[in-house]
């Protein structure tokens, strides 16, 4: 299943996410974006993959981009 989430700028959208990602978590399911995990998803998603999947993917960044100039400071920071 995917989910979009559309809000308002002034409505209550950290709560909602946060709410569906902790649903989406509970029910085994990982979070994502169409680009990737931005700023947002990331502090709410760290508990969706455990440590050996977040160094495989830190490992992979450094070996696409050794000089970290892509997307700089959107999941991985060093």
């Amino acid at each position: 299943m995917i989910l979009a989430i559309f809000a308002a700028p002034d409505s209550d959208q950290p709560k909602a996410i946060r709410e569906i990602f902790g649903l989406t978590l509970s029910l085994g399911g990982t979070i994502s974006g169409e680009h990737g995990i931005g700023l947002v998803p990331a502090a709410l998603c760290g508990s969706g993959f455990d440590s050996a999947t977040w160094r495989i993917m830190r490992e992979l960044k450094r070996v696409f981009d050794p000089e970290g100039i892509l997307n700089p400071e959107k999941v991985f920071y060093e």
